[in-house]
């Protein structure tokens, strides 16, 4: 690695110090291309990991406490850093960029959802007020696309919001990680596992997942295996309820190393999630934590999801509000060990080759390179 002297500063005052895309994919990859990386974050004290300087912003009592005092200290830091680019990665913390650009700082803002559907269905906006607060983040982002000197959009969708020459499609794609491939066990070798990962929630098909499984005639063998947490913790007494639960095998959460191995044993990834308006228009993680693990998917037949699924050919598309078809799917995969594996393989493939983190690096290293007109460093 060499170093360019170039200070990068990325704030959050909504994300975790522990940020999956801001931490290990962007930061790190910034830092590994020779730039001097700071995290701005809530967090208790301020470390260093790889390379990126993580520097703790006090935690709020409530949102109020985080919109004011927290994004005042944001402000004030990152000033005394004196970067040569802001990165910043919460709607809230438009109006700091927007002082930081009075102050002739390059500042690019990261679009991850699309808020002004998100926010109308937040349940802590009072209702009433929700239009008055999308009005006002849509004129945030309105004023960000023409102030600032980059955009990072995490969607296609989102992309479609903002300027072309301004804008750069940085997908939430997985890193390549060695670990899942070391931990594979022959696929016709493997337990009739179907797993899910993430958090276990109503939306996310948690009900639909069970109904499903409890429908599959017993001499299949299959075993549903959920890595996660419930939310809300309440809702795993309804679950336990359903038929199906007895082949359900609730792990919790699981370490990184953990996952690489369960994932290397298993059969089929579900990932049927409701469709909602923020789950229409974005990429779920796990699909493509599946892919990379080389086993086939079902998904549920939304148009962004079908894009990949069906074009990669690494799975099958389901309603992910009928169990029924759910279980059906699972059967035809366990009964086509062959064409499943195949599935499994083609998936592996497309991460390999395009759907991973590396080829994103890629882009958002470029934009800074074009933001900041210097040599393009090298990852």
């Amino acid at each position: 690695m060499f170093k360019n002297n170039i200070r990068i500063c990325h704030i959050s005052t909504i994300h975790s110090a522990s940020s999956n895309r801001i931490l290990e994919k962007q930061c790190k990859s910034l830092s590994h291309a020779g730039y001097e990386v700071y995290y701005l974050v809530q967090g208790e004290k301020s470390i260093e990991t790889d390379g990126v300087k993580i520097m703790a912003l006090p935690r709020p009592k409530n949102r109020f406490e985080r919109m004011t005092k927290t994004l005042i200290k944001a402000y004030e830091t990152a000033l005394v850093l004196d970067a040569e680019v802001y990165h910043i990665h919460d709607p809230e913390l438009i109006i700091l960029g927007i002082l930081l650009k009075i102050r002739r700082k390059r500042v690019i803002y990261d679009v991850h959802e699309d808020y002004k559907v998100a926010l109308i269905h937040k349940k802590w906006i009072p209702p009433y007020l929700r239009t008055i607060v999308v009005e006002c983040v849509v004129l945030a982002e309105w004023l960000s696309g023409r102030l600032f000197d980059g955009i990072v959009a995490a969607t296609p969708m989102i992309e479609s919001y903002f300027s072309k020459n301004k804008t750069v499609l940085v997908q939430n794609f997985p890193i390549m990680d060695e670990s899942v491939q070391n931990s594979l066990i022959p696929y016709k070798d493997r337990f009739p596992i179907i797993i899910y990962l993430g958090g276990i929630s109503e939306l996310r098909g948690a009900k639909e997942m069970v109904l499903a499984v409890g429908m599959l005639p017993e001499h299949l063998g299959a075993q549903l295996y959920l890595a996660g947490k419930f939310s809300p913790t309440s809702m795993e007494y309804k679950i336990k309820e359903l038929r199906g639960w007895e082949k359900v095998n609730f792990l919790g959460w699981l370490s990184q190393e953990k996952l690489a191995a369960l994932l290397g044993k298993t059969r089929i990834g579900l990932v049927v999630l409701h469709p909602t308006h923020s789950y229409l228009d974005s990429y779920p993680m796990k699909l493509f934590e599946y892919m990379h693990a080389g086993i086939p998917v079902i998904a549920s037949d939304f148009p962004l999801w079908r894009k990949i699924v069906e074009e990669v050919g690494c799975g099958l598309l389901v309603d992910p509000l009928n169990p029924e078809a759910i279980a059906e799917a699972i059967f035809w995969l366990l009964d086509h060990p062959d064409k499943a594996e195949s599935m499994g393989k083609r998936g592996q493939d497309a991460i390999r080759y395009k759907f991973n983190w590396e080829c994103e690096a890629d882009k958002l290293l470029f934009m800074y390179h074009r933001i900041l007109k210097c040599d393009r460093p090298r990852s």
